[in-house]
């Protein structure tokens, strides 16, 4: 821990993970919030799949261009004009009466304008920390975000289920801005700037370790969203237990990426990692409707979550030059965001065909490729003990911008 805490006293390291953490809180509302009002309003956890796939699809199609528009316009400008678009389709979804295929289209419009923190922040970093502190501080990051999934899921499900569902889409709208304000009004925003990349624009897909990443995002994200659904099938929600356990799948997280942030990455992390995630989503099926067994085997897959993500996060960075990392991470991003969409969407359908348990085979299935092609591809990943996870420099030097 004292690593973790020497990192956190750099200057603006911990104001722009608090930041950033705040900005990206509904991330971690909107999916649960939008399966509990589309399934209430409709009578439909496909119907609420498609909601999700569609918001999930416009997030991947936009995250690699608005990456790339920072380098181009400066991180505040997209950051800016993304949040308004995206703020006010949020509110719409929770104040307006819409037919499913209405909901599909305002939620493809928040999903194409989503603010692209997650790639600006992971571009941040490696300028505020030297290069030894860079591969935990992107645990830390990973650990750190899991504060979403603890308290996502829990106030979503809160206000759903004790105000409204339309109340907690509302709620995300409004943690959407007021994060949003104080992320791009941080000094550390003004003061990085992405230069402009030289390659065509999807040219650093043919980076294999960006490649390999951005597919085993997907396939780990997809059983994430999967999990989700499936959880959420399964306790219904008129009661918390839904919300606490996924807040324990995020419990596990955390401690996982805290307790592995400082473990060098070797090209067979991401397998290992992701072989745990699979174990325990593959025991959840066994008895997926009691509450215990399903909080243990959950939190048994958690703990290679964060973990992984560190390794995904880490082994980018490394294998780009950073004029790139933007672009390369907003790629990743699009990865797990299909994986959701996709996810998401079989979770539905299958829950409606064979109940819950079709959510967790489901779930099982991703988590599974995803732990094989990294162990089959593992020469395509970096191997960072005794090295550093720092981008490659740029040839010119990156001007800065006064804050």
């Amino acid at each position: 821990m004292a690593g973790y805490i020497e990192i956190l006293r750099m200057p603006g390291v911990a104001r722009i993970i608090a930041a950033q953490l705040t900005a990206r809180l509904p991330s971690g509302m909107l999916s649960l919030s939008i399966l509990l009002h589309v399934e209430r309003v409709h009578g439909s956890y496909a119907a609420a799949g498609l909601v999700l796939a569609t918001i999930s699809i416009g997030q991947a199609v936009s995250g690699p261009l608005t990456s790339r528009w920072m380098g181009a316009w400066g991180m505040r400008r997209v950051l800016a004009l993304t949040l308004v678009v995206c703020s006010t389709a949020v509110f719409v979804l929770a104040l307006v009466p819409l037919s499913v295929p209405a909901m599909m289209g305002v939620a493809l419009v928040a999903g194409l304008s989503t603010p692209p923190i997650q790639p600006a922040v992971r571009t941040i970093y490696p300028k505020i920390v030297n290069s030894r502190q860079l591969t935990p501080l992107f645990s830390l990051d990973a650990s750190a975000q899991e504060i979403i999934w603890v308290a996502g899921p829990v106030l979503a499900t809160f206000v759903a289920t004790q105000i409204a569902t339309s109340a907690a889409i509302l709620l995300c709208g409004i943690m959407l801005v007021i994060g949003g304000i104080w992320f791009i009004a941080s000094p550390e925003v003004g003061r990085v700037r992405i230069p402009r990349s030289k390659r065509n624009f999807g040219v650093v897909l043919k980076k294999p370790t960006v490649l390999l990443t951005t597919v085993v995002g997907f396939l780990l994200v997809g059983s994430c969203a999967a999990v989700e659904a499936g959880v959420v099938a399964v306790f219904g929600h008129d009661g918390p237990q839904a919300g606490i356990v996924l807040a324990i799948w995020s419990i596990g997280s955390l401690v996982g990426g805290l307790a592995l942030g400082h473990v060098p990455i070797s090209p067979w992390s991401l397998a290992r990692r992701m072989t745990l995630v699979f174990a325990g989503t593959a025991l959840a099926i066994i008895m997926v409707d009691d509450f215990w067994w399903i909080s243990i085997t959950l939190l048994i897959s958690g703990i290679g979550l964060a973990p992984a993500l560190a390794v995904i996060f880490a082994s980018v960075s490394s294998s780009v030059k950073f004029s790139d990392t933007a672009e390369a991470y907003g790629w990743v991003g699009t990865g797990q965001l299909i994986g959701a969409a996709i996810g998401s969407a079989i979770a539905g359908f299958l829950i409606d065909a064979n109940g819950a348990i079709g959510a967790f085979w489901a779930a099982a299935a991703f988590a599974l490729i995803g732990a094989i092609v990294p162990a089959i591809f593992h020469r395509a990943q970096p191997d960072l003990r005794g090295r550093d996870a720092g981008p490659i420099p740029d040839t010119e030097p990156v001007p800065v911008q006064p804050s």
